[in-house]
């Protein structure tokens, strides 16, 4: 299961976030300290934790200047539901209950909902049709034609118990009809016995769904971890650090009873197991210092106990050798930014082969760390955390949100006591403390990529990038042809969905342009941008508009038998014109050729970037003079 959105409502300081969605890969909350980014995670860490077992709490969480209203208005707290999730089927779900209920019970975009109310119950709602499996279980049995017209129209599994047992009783003098009732009750007993479907299917689902693994500031590790109590007592026992102290001893496959052997050889060596995982971890991602060792080392501490005798308690203690400076410290007295990251580690390690995959939220991830560990933390996240599991995370430090990446972000901001903490992946904040963040990651990779420019011109990706630059070049060195102007800075945001984002966050700062594709939603977000004073209204420019199509991407400017040349060169294929139906963009006619969703619209234009001076002389005159209109439109905007 993948989850899709997250609904928090009155808990803390957050009243309704309406639906929020999430990345299938990674998903960063953005916002100033007590915005409600915290209350966020807490909240989705209750519905389904991990390590540990933290509840829901009407008077620690419901919201204080509400509680006792909402009561007096005959709310019953109990029953609210301060969190819920969508997830989506994945086709192995879908396998695994068909396997035992038969083909299409899960219908085509159906989501699994799953709540927690403040009693601590969970709730969901599957979508699923149990009439179809009903259906499923009598196509099975090969009932006659006679007694299959008697069970018609069953939709659920408690009436086809209730139907059997009625027939059984007016057929009870005819052998062959009592022996295939016998046996279809037989059959449904053996497939849901006393249960309702719903249980049933819940027992299947419900193993299914991940579990979230919450990291924050108070889960870091302890200096020393008391060994007997931290293996030997239950999850909901433990607080946050012990549970990562836990993981820290089940590292490197260490066995529990050879950590308590007297042996000192051989508790050595466990020890050695745990330090070279964990070390060779912390030295991939984190580039501060590359000479660092961790050095565990159990001792024995003497403790009363209350029946006036004493205990001999073994104890883990960490330190840290940094071979630059030939010396070793207390793992408590490296830098914050150290033992965060040593620490998530840990904790991690212990969850990241789970199947199925944890979704990991991480509270304010890196803080203490320079910008550079930053960057490191991040591609951590990229590399290592979401090619198994969805990533969220909460932030306020700019370099904690990659520009490249700006459909990841969403903005949290606390709106006072009537509307409460929102969630939105929508820019458009009048506060420029929450804003501060994407302004800052985002001016940054301007000034690092060299992009900052009087005169910008924002485009989706680096396939249009390629398409118009190379294209104009072309045509600059044709007398009389119409190119860019040369004072025009081509931006690439990375995406459709990112071009809104980046105009809200700069545009009232640069003069921009921005080119787009003629989409069939069409681009709400860009003319809202408009209304609101962002960017002129000439300066939206839409493909479809240049070409007199109400759709169109950028690779219509191109003659179709021409766009083939390019996609078959990139891909090694022969189609033709002739093979591709419809009159749409020519990109969705060939997805739908090659029965996919989407390809790689990167390649062909990189065929044209590395073979244009091949392919640029043979270009149509009609592909040039749609170029050109589109130059001159553009142009228009200086």
């Amino acid at each position: 299961m993948k989850l899709k959105t997250v609904h928090a409502r009155m808990f803390r300081n957050i009243l309704d976030s309406t639906e929020v969605a999430i990345q299938p890969d990674v998903t960063c909350l953005v916002g100033k300290n007590e915005s409600g980014k915290t209350a966020f995670l807490q909240a989705l860490w209750r519905l389904r934790p991990a390590r540990t077992n933290p509840k829901f709490s009407i008077p620690e969480q419901y919201p204080a200047w509400l509680e006792k209203r909402h009561r007096l208005e005959g709310q019953v707290l109990e029953e609210v539901r301060p969190i819920e999730a969508l997830f989506s089927w994945e086709a192995a779900d879908q396998q695994a209950v068909a396997a035992k209920f038969g083909p299409d019970l899960v219908p085509d975009g159906s989501e699994l909902r799953v709540w927690k109310t403040y009693a601590n119950r969970d709730g969901y709602e599957h979508g699923c049709d149990e009439r179809k499996a009903v259906e499923h279980l009598l196509h099975t049995q090969k009932l006659s034609d006679e007694l299959s017209s008697e069970f018609t129209g069953i939709e659920t599994f408690a009436a086809l118990k209730n139907r059997i047992a009625e027939r059984l009783k007016t057929h009870a003098d005819v052998a062959v009809s009592v022996t295939a009732l016998q046996q279809l009750e037989s059959a449904r007993s053996a497939l849901i016995g006393e249960k309702s479907f719903d249980d049933v299917l819940w027992s299947m689902i419900e193993p299914r769904l991940p579990q979230f693994l919450y990291f924050a500031e108070y889960s870091k590790l302890p200096y020393t971890v008391k060994i007997d109590r931290v293996l030997k007592t239950a999850d909901d026992q433990l607080d946050e650090s012990e549970a990562t102290a836990r993981a820290l001893l089940r590292l490197g496959g260490v066995e529990q009873d050879y950590l308590m052997n007297p042996e000192y050889e051989r508790r050595k060596r466990e020890l050695e197991n745990v330090a070279n995982t964990l070390t060779d971890d912390v030295l991939t991602y984190w580039s501060q210092n590359k000479d660092l060792r961790v050095q565990p080392e159990i001792t024995q501490r003497t403790e009363q106990i209350p029946n006036g005798k004493q205990a001999v308690l073994d104890e883990l203690k960490i330190r840290i050798w940094d071979n630059r400076h030939s010396l070793s410290l207390p793992f408590n007295e490296h830098s914050a930014g150290f033992q965060w990251f040593f620490s998530f580690l840990a904790a991690f390690s212990e969850y990241e082969h789970r199947n199925p995959p944890v979704v990991i939220l991480l509270d304010e991830p890196a803080v203490g760390l320079h910008a550079k560990a930053q960057a490191d933390f991040l591609r951590f996240i990229r590399e290592r955390l979401a090619k198994r599991s969805q990533v969220i995370y909460t932030t306020h430090s700019p370099f904690m949100v990659e520009p490249g990446h700006l459909e990841r972000v969403r903005m949290v901001e606390d709106q006072g006591k009537d509307e409460g903490s929102t969630v939105s992946s929508d820019v458009l904040s009048r506060d420029p403390d929450t804003l501060f963040p994407l302004q800052g990651a985002l001016g940054y990779d301007l000034v690092q990529h060299l992009f900052v420019a009087e005169h910008n011109l924002v485009v989706e990706g680096t396939s249009d990038y390629t398409y118009l630059r190379v294209v104009s070049d072309y045509l600059a060195s044709q007398p009389g042809r119409l190119s860019l102007d040369p004072r025009w800075s081509v931006v690439p945001v990375g995406g459709a969905d990112a071009v809104p984002t980046f105009v809200a966050l700069l545009g009232n700062h640069l003069n921009v342009t921005v080119v787009v594709d003629s989409r069939k939603e069409g681009h709400q977000r860009l003319n809202r941008l408009a209304s609101e004073g962002y960017l002129a209204k000439q300066k939206i420019i839409l493909i479809g508009d240049v070409l007199q199509q109400r759709l169109a991407d950028i690779e219509d400017l191109f003659a179709v038998d021409e766009y083939l040349r390019l996609y078959n060169r990139a891909f090694g294929t022969s189609l033709v014109a002739g093979d591709l139906g419809g009159s749409d963009p020519i990109v969705s006619r060939i997805a739908r050729h090659i029965s996919v969703d989407r390809f790689d619209h990167g390649k062909p234009a990189d065929v044209l970037l590395r073979e244009r001076d091949t392919f640029l002389p043979s270009l149509s005159e009609d592909t040039l003079k749609r170029f050109e209109k589109l130059f001159g439109r553009i142009n228009s905007t200086l």
